[in-house]
C-alpha cells in the first residue's frame, strides 16, 4: 500500500494529466457525463500536486540518508507558494534541513524562520525547528540569539530524548560560556539523565563533562 501511495505521490501530476487527456477524449466521442469520473480523478490529482506536494518522498529520503534523491524532489516542486499553509512551512523546514546538510546555514537559517513564520501544524516540530534555529546561532558565534531559541524549543516541546539532550547540551555549554557554571552544572544533570543513544551527543557529553569535572562548586 505504500508502495502504491508513494507512486502515486510521485507521479500524480503525470497520472492527471493523462486522466484528463482521456477526459476530453471520451467527452468528444461520447457526451460529458461519461468523462466526468476522469475529469474528476484528473483534475483532484493535478490540484493535490500544487497544493500538497511530496512531502512524503522528501522525508522518506531523507530518513534513508539519501539527501540528494531528497533534493531532486524538492526542486520538483515549482510554485512552493501554491502549497496550503501548513505543507508550506513543512516545505520549508524541509528545505532547511538540506541547506543544513550542505552546510549553507544562511540559507537553512532564512528557510527555517520562514517556516515558524508559518506555523508549524505539530507542536512538537515547532520546538525542533527553535533547537535548529538555536544552533545555527552558535555557529554563527550568536549566543544570546542561540540561548533564546534554545529556550523557546524546549518551552515549545521536542519530539525525543535526544533533541532534548541536545537542547540541554547547549545550554549548558553556553552557560560555560557566560561564566554561570551552577547553571552549567544543572543543565548537565539533565543531559546525562536523559541517557541520549546518539553517537554525536555522547562523545559531546565526553568532552563536556572533562570540563564540567573542573569546575568548582
Amino acid at each position: 500500500m505504500t508502495k502504491v501511495l508513494n507512486f502515486v505521490i510521485k507521479y500524480r501530476l503525470i497520472l492527471g494529466a493523462i486522466f484528463l487527456i482521456a477526459a476530453v477524449y471520451v467527452n468528444i466521442q461520447s457526451s460529458f457525463w461519461p468523462s466526468f469520473v476522469l475529469y474528476f480523478v484528473g483534475a483532484v490529482l493535478v490540484i493535490g500536486h500544487f497544493l500538497f506536494g511530496p512531502m512524503r518522498l522528501i522525508q522518506g529520503y531523507m530518513e534513508e540518508g539519501d539527501m540528494e534523491g531528497a533534493q531532486k524532489v524538492m526542486d520538483s516542486i515549482w510554485f512552493p507558494g501554491l502549497l496550503i499553509k501548513p505543507v508550506r512551512s513543512v516545505y520549508y523546514t524541509l528545505k532547511g534541513n538540506l541547506a543544513m546538510v550542505h552546510q549553507d546555514f544562511d540559507e537553512a537559517e532564512k528557510h527555517m524562520k520562514k517556516s515558524l513564520n508559518l506555523g508549524m501544524p505539530i507542536k512538537e516540530a515547532e520546538g525542533a525547528n527553535k533547537l535548529q534555529l538555536g544552533m545555527l546561532s552558535l555557529q554563527k558565534g550568536n549566543f544570546k540569539e542561540a540561548e533564546s531559541f534554545i529556550r523557546q524549543a524546549i518551552r515549545a516541546g521536542l519530539p525525543d530524548k535526544e533533541n532534548q539532550a541536545a537542547a540541554y547540551l547547549q545550554l549548558s555549554s553556553i552557560m560555560v560560556n557566560k561564566r554561570e557554571f551552577r547553571a552549567a552544572k544543572e543543565y548537565f544533570r539533565k543531559v546525562k539523565a536523559l541517557k541520549p543513544n546518539t553517537p554525536q551527543i555522547k562523545d559531546q557529553i565526553k568532552q563536556m563533562e572533562k570540563y564540567i569535572s573542573r569546575i568548582p562548586g
